[in-house]
């Protein structure tokens, strides 16, 4: 696989990762308000691992050809994220102190990571959309390998951009109370919206 590819993908998977969206609001409320920065970055990592992990195996390709499949994960993942915005929103006032125990245990962070990102509809059109543009057939390496390699670009960013903004979310709005709790509603308030939108576009689609 050329080398110029890679980077070519890397390029705009880096421009797509660092717009602000679903991912965005997860890890700024895990690390401002409950200071669990790892456990939520690496659940929005198996996310995305387990998307990868779906298109190797060729499951990608079928959702893109089976309409209704598309709009069940649209609708899981618009409702999954206004459940969690909502989560957010209503959460206590108060930020926990640095050495406060978290309010739930890092396996549940990991987890509604995972929720997030293979849930996350804008997440999967590009997988579906554009990671197959970056792909060669004739002559390179086989396609489950290819994917696997785009995908893991993509995991690897990931991860290099959530982890120092999960920890600038911990230790700056840390010790701004206020600027934290404004940070966290509006980042519960993002989630809401981002799931009515991806809702009402997929409603607007399938409309006759």
């Amino acid at each position: 696989m050329e080398v110029t590819v890679v980077l070519g993908f890397a390029a705009i998977a880096l421009t797509l990762i660092v717009v602000p969206g679903p991912d965005w609001a997860y890890v700024l409320a895990a690390g401002a308000r409950d200071h669990v920065v790892i456990p939520a970055v690496a659940g929005v990592m198996a996310g995305y691992a387990l998307i990868t992990a779906l298109l190797v195996v060729g499951v990608g390709q079928l959702v893109a050809t089976v309409p209704p499949a598309l709009t069940t994960l649209t609708v899981a993942g618009a409702g999954y994220l206004t459940y969690l915005g909502i989560r957010v929103v209503r959460s206590p006032g108060r930020i926990e102190q640095a050495d406060a125990a978290p309010t739930a245990s890092p396996s549940r962070y990991f987890a509604r990571g995972i929720g997030v990102s293979a849930l996350n509809p804008k997440g999967i059109l590009i997988f579906l959309s554009i990671l197959p543009q970056f792909t060669r057939t004739p002559g390179g390496w086989p396609l489950p390998t290819q994917f696997a390699t785009l995908g893991g670009v993509f995991i690897l960013i990931t991860a290099l951009f959530y982890l120092p903004l999960g920890y600038a979310a911990d230790r700056v709005l840390g010790t701004r109370p206020r600027l934290a709790q404004v940070t966290i509603r509006i980042a519960g308030t993002a989630m809401i919206l981002v799931g009515a939108v991806l809702l009402i576009e997929r409603l607007v689609e399938t409309a006759p």
